[in-house]
């Protein structure tokens, strides 16, 4: 999938831009597809549960609160996500395992980096809005990366 944020931007003015300040860990440097949403913190649970089910082809977008004492995805839950066909991960948050995400065929950025997990409470919601960076994550719209910056957009957007 070639995306390229900055001609998407160009052509369809209307998507929403996310704040800089995510980076680019996963194996896939450009990524995108429909939302799925998640609100936790500190706390991976839910997670853990939807990167092993069928991703189809889904963007996963994780508001962490931006904490960044612990780390909401580890090598494990990539390499799961990645055979589970997710697309990829943004997580407001951070992530651990980077060396070994760096290689697994999954789109993932994130704010940093963090060698601690998070506990296991059970916590979490799934395919509520979520806002960070500037926007509303809506379950159903759709999201494409890249080392540009992150897009949202209403509908799907053609991508060579």
């Amino acid at each position: 999938m070639a995306i390229v944020t900055p001609d998407l931007c160009d052509e369809y003015p209307e998507v929403l831009v996310v704040e800089p300040g995510f980076r680019n860990y996963g194996g896939i440097e450009a990524f995108g597809g429909e939302m799925v949403t998640v609100k936790c913190f500190e706390d991976n649970s839910v997670v853990k549960e939807q990167v092993n089910l069928p991703g189809h082809g889904r963007v996963m977008v994780v508001d962490g609160g931006g904490s960044k004492r612990a780390a909401l995805l580890g090598d494990m839950l990539a390499v799961s996500a990645a055979e589970n066909g997710w697309a990829g991960l943004i997580i407001s948050g951070c992530i651990r395992d980077v060396d070994v995400i760096a290689k697994t065929a999954l789109g993932v950025q994130a704010l940093g980096s963090h060698p601690r997990k998070t506990e296991k409470r059970g916590v979490g919601d799934f395919n509520v809005p979520v806002n960070f960076g500037g926007v509303n994550f809506l379950p159903g719209h759709y999201l494409y990366a890249d080392n540009n910056g992150i897009i949202v957009s209403e509908k799907p957007l053609p991508v060579s």
